[in-house]
């Protein structure tokens, strides 16, 4: 066994430019790792007679410095004929080097390889539990289906609103930074002579209306259910303190949504008793959030989708197949036990005009038996939701019920909920919502692009609200209380509607834009928009750490 073991040491030493002197064999193998030596060698670019010297230097690792008394066999200098060197007679370590001794040259450090679209590296041991191995726990906390109750009335209309910023409202005086204690709008302007000056200033709650950018102000009225006042907000000067300075001007910058619910306090300009000047604004707190896990026997996935958009002619189907191959074969997918479809998994009928030149199949129930059929050749362990956007066949109005029933009956085991929904997966807090609302962010919003919906996000969560712009791009429906409030922060927080793709975070609340499964269509190509489709997002609920998995 020793003489195998040396005849195969011996050929790799060979190879290698080592010829080992007489009397090595023993000492090479009793080392623990021979090849430990080969390496050292071929770092340093070492090559001749391995004799005891030699191997000296070359365990000492490839930080040793070749000095100038090494003999010239050793620098990696090789003799004129080509051939390794052999030695008729010892060289005395007191003669100097022939020629000079060359530096020895590193190999570059191995580096990991880009994984496709540029996304994030994930490590599968932070996935540690199979789907099949824990029961389903969903729990939904809130879903329109079933429970909306408008007239469209007036007075629904007024309720709408009142709630709103009644619940928002309350969530700004408790989080207890308001420098002194509200008052209405009714009383402000009645006692406007008290608040003249900086020394005396004046905090009102209410909703954000008629918005106008000058050159270095911007100006908007807020309104309560007593009155309504104009505010002007200045660039902050020297007095003002580090935190609102930056708060003023994130929303010079930024500016406002109409129908926002922000506090300011302020004082009365002099010469114009009818405005306010906003010394401060102060938006709903946004702590940084602590997010529930699911126990560690529950530590299974979930995974998110949205914008399948079934039944156009850019419907991607040789990906679907290839996510559905990767469903039953991959090792993360096998711990994935929850799939979120995030809205508009069909691409609808009469949506816009001249959409059915544009559809693959022009059926709408067609399309809603094809996504069915797509669910079914996923593994069976995996449990699928699905939320309606503003393709599918329900009311455009949010919040929006589930899909009918008549469509529900194409699937054999899939969760129906509205769009937004609130729901727990392991004692983990989920706020799905479709996404709309991000048109009106992107245009009412200095800071929100198409391409960074995330931003849009952000902004959503710092404002407590979904949608809050009525008579934007957003229909909403005047229910008796405002679904759109975020009252509970979330653990997760998805979206989608833009087709782009985002995965990360935001003072400790996960932030998932799901990914689409339709090409770039001709109206995005006019826009110039390029989607990121095929991107599947997993999140695991124990240890919250996230995988994004492309198919395109």
């Amino acid at each position: 066994m020793a003489e195998d073991e040396w005849r195969g040491l011996f050929r790799r030493l060979s190879s290698a430019g080592l010829m080992p002197a007489r009397g090595m064999q023993q000492r090479l193998l009793e080392l623990d790792d021979p090849d430990a030596v080969l390496k050292s060698a071929k770092r340093l670019g070492m090559n001749g007679i391995l004799n005891d010297e030699m191997l000296d230097q070359l365990l000492v690792g490839p930080e040793a410095v070749v000095d100038d008394e090494t003999p010239s066999f050793a620098t990696g200098v090789p003799p004129p004929n080509g051939d390794s060197p052999v030695l008729d007679t010892p060289v005395s370590v007191d003669e100097p080097a022939v020629g000079r001794v060359v530096a020895p040259v590193l190999e570059p450090p191995l580096e990991i390889a880009a994984r496709p679209h540029g996304l994030p590296h994930f490590d599968i041991a932070k996935f540690p539990l199979a789907a099949t191995e824990t029961d389903t726990e969903l729990d939904i906390h809130f879903d329109i289906t079933g429970n909306s109750i408008t007239a469209c009335t007036m007075g629904d209309m007024l309720s709408y609103f009142n709630d709103r910023l009644q619940r928002i409202k309350r969530i700004i005086i408790q989080g207890g930074r308001l420098p002194n204690r509200p008052i209405d709008i009714r009383r402000l302007a009645r006692e406007r002579k008290r608040f003249g000056n900086r020394d005396t200033t004046a905090t009102i709650i209410g909703l954000v209306s008629e918005i106008r950018h000058g050159s270095s102000n911007l100006r908007f009225t807020l309104e309560d259910e007593t009155g309504d006042y104009a505010c002007i907000l200045y660039p902050p000067g020297g007095a003002a303190d580090t935190s609102s300075a930056s708060r003023r001007n994130q929303l010079l910058v930024a500016g406002l949504m109409n129908d926002n619910v922000i506090g300011v306090t302020g004082h009365i300009q002099g010469d114009r008793r009818d405005v306010l000047v906003v010394d401060d604004v102060h938006l709903p707190p946004l702590p940084n959030h602590r997010k529930s896990a699911a126990p560690a026997d529950q530590a299974v996935s979930v995974a998110f989708l949205s914008d399948l958009h079934l039944g156009s002619n850019t419907f991607l189907h040789a990906q679907w197949d290839k996510l559905v191959k990767w469903f039953h074969e991959d090792p993360l997918a096998k711990t994935v036990k929850y799939l979120i479809l995030s809205g508009d998994v069909v691409d609808g009928v009469g949506i816009y005009p001249g959409q059915q030149g544009h559809l693959q199949i022009v059926d709408l129930y067609k399309q809603y038996e094809g996504v069915a059929r797509l669910i079914e050749q996923l593994p069976d362990w995996l449990e699928t939701m699905i939320l309606p956007g503003n393709h599918d066949a329900v009311r455009p109005a949010e919040p929006q019920p589930a899909l009918d029933p008549r469509i529900q009956e194409y699937f054999n085991s899939t969760t129906f909920a509205g769009n937004p929904c609130e729901f727990s997966l392991h004692g983990v807090r989920v706020l799905s919502y479709h996404g709309v609302s991000i048109l009106d962010f992107v245009s009412g919003m200095r800071n929100v692009t198409f391409s960074q919906p995330e931003v849009a996000m952000q902004e959503m969560l710092e404002r407590r609200h979904l949608a809050p712009s009525w008579r934007g791009k957003t229909p909403l429906s005047p229910e008796p209380e405002d679904h759109m409030v975020i009252g509970t922060i979330p653990d997760i927080f998805v979206t989608g509607h833009v087709h782009g793709h985002y995965c990360g975070e935001h003072k400790g609340i996960t932030l998932v834009h799901s990914s689409t499964w339709q090409d770039q269509t001709n109206y995005q190509r006019m826009l110039g928009f390029q989607p990121k489709p095929c991107i599947l997002t997993v999140i695991n609920l124990h240890t919250h750490e996230s995988a994004s998995i492309p198919f395109a």
